[in-house]
């Protein structure tokens, strides 16, 4: 089994020739219906990795991030054991960053600051105004 880009999937599993189905079920195991049998076969079963700190973590580049002394060792287990999560298959994680709703209260803590900052200048002009004139 290999990634879109070509990377061999570890642990490394080889899918039988013929094979003309495979599912992975969500806690790892993989199968693999080959042409002619009724029943499919187990192949393999896939790993996950957790770390101490994920946000240590170096991204290098295509949704791949490699262990560094700040994220710790990675704890290799199998999925939906021990709090390790569950596989999808077929599924794509995507970004839990909605980008507009970001950039819409950014936007709006600008202009709060700014709101705040012209009431700051207006409060000092008074001050001054009113020290200078009494």
């Amino acid at each position: 089994m290999t990634t879109a880009s070509g990377y061999v999937v570890q642990p490394e599993i080889t899918l039988p020739a013929g094979a003309t189905q495979i599912n992975i079920s969500q806690d790892g195991i993989v199968t693999a219906l080959v042409a002619g049998a009724i029943a499919p076969e187990e192949v393999g079963q896939l790993t996950v990795a957790n770390f101490a700190n994920p946000r240590g973590l170096q991204p290098i580049g295509e949704s791949f991030l490699v262990e560094t002394p700040s994220s710790g060792e990675a704890v290799i287990g199998n999925p939906l054991a021990e709090g390790a999560g569950k596989l999808l298959q077929g599924s794509l994680e995507a970004s839990n960053v909605n980008v507009v709703q970001q950039l819409v209260e950014m936007i709006e803590t600008q202009r709060a600051y700014e709101v705040s900052s012209k009431s700051i200048s207006a409060s000092d002009e008074m001050m001054r105004y009113i020290s200078q004139n009494l």
